[in-house]
């Protein structure tokens, strides 16, 4: 089912929040510990031309495609998102696994502790267009329905569910409808996910609270350019926004799949980066 009905409609921003510009990480060195305590502290690591810029020009020549929007036409451009499913395609494959990519799922996710990737989804595509997208309310990413679940569930182990991942194969700037992120927000999730236990809470239920306990934290975009990733906790309190550009964005937002269930107690403490955090947004709430 695609991701996009984890998002909540209903929940808006406050727009107070100061800002703060993500920092990038260059793709031809390691994942060291500087990047690992950024994703820490910020809940997000941005990794600058993690797969090269013509793969991402042959994916945008896909997706145009599935859209059935001419790109040199914005009186096609009938919609302010048009939502693609699921992509399988050699390029989309080509770019979830590089090298570089690799290596930070190793370094934040732990060395055989998350499955391949070979398709990229699902795909929020935002236009410039006059009406205001219905799905720009704050959340995290749910990953699984329990038996008669209508809305996607979470739980505090981020069962299904190893990173949050953006994807972009367009240039975004300010305008083009970056991602709106909270940044640190991951530390204020976790105790409000323990009470529901193994079986989780759905996303849809649990929104106001994740609004308001994520309200007074600083705000980034996630602009860039195509080959960009941000590789998210996640438990990353995020949001979609109104596209006031020119151009289309071209994003991926597709979940990492973990090849085991995270382990909050270890016994011998090699705990990841991403349980580390939710590990400290526990204690720092305790």
């Amino acid at each position: 089912m695609p991701l996009r009905q984890t998002t909540i409609p209903s929940l808006t921003a406050s727009g107070k929040n100061r800002m703060r510009a993500p920092v990038p990480f260059p793709h031809d060195a390691p994942m060291d510990d500087k990047q690992v305590e950024r994703f820490l502290e910020d809940g997000f690591v941005k990794i600058e031309g993690a797969f090269p810029p013509r793969v991402a020009e042959h994916c945008g020549r896909l997706l145009w495609r599935e859209t059935g929007c001419d790109p040199d036409d914005p009186g096609t451009w009938t919609k302010p998102v048009h939502w693609v499913s699921d992509m399988a395609q050699g390029p989309f494959a080509a770019a979830v696994n590089t090298p570089v990519l690799h290596e930070a799922f190793d370094a934040l996710v732990g060395e055989g502790r998350w499955a391949s990737h070979y398709s990229l989804g699902s795909f929020p595509l935002r236009f410039p267009h006059e009406e205001e997208p219905d799905d720009a309310g704050w959340h995290i990413e749910g990953s699984y329905f329990p038996e008669g679940a209508t809305w996607p569930y979470t739980n505090l182990r981020s069962r299904d569910r190893s990173l949050l991942m953006l994807f972009l194969f367009s240039e975004v700037g300010e305008a083009d409808a970056p991602t709106r992120i909270r940044v640190g927000s991951h530390l204020d999730v976790p105790p409000l996910l323990e009470p529901y236990g193994e079986e989780g809470v759905s996303g849809l239920e649990i929104a106001p609270r994740l609004v308001e306990a994520s309200a007074h934290r600083p705000l980034a975009h996630a602009t860039g350019s195509p080959g960009d990733v941000y590789l998210c906790h996640p438990f990353l309190v995020h949001a979609a926004q109104p596209h006031h550009g020119t151009r289309p964005r071209f994003m991926a937002q597709p979940p990492l799949h973990p090849a085991a269930p995270y382990d909050l107690d270890r016994t011998d403490e090699n705990h990841s980066p991403v349980e580390q955090a939710i590990r400290r947004g526990l204690a720092q709430h305790s």
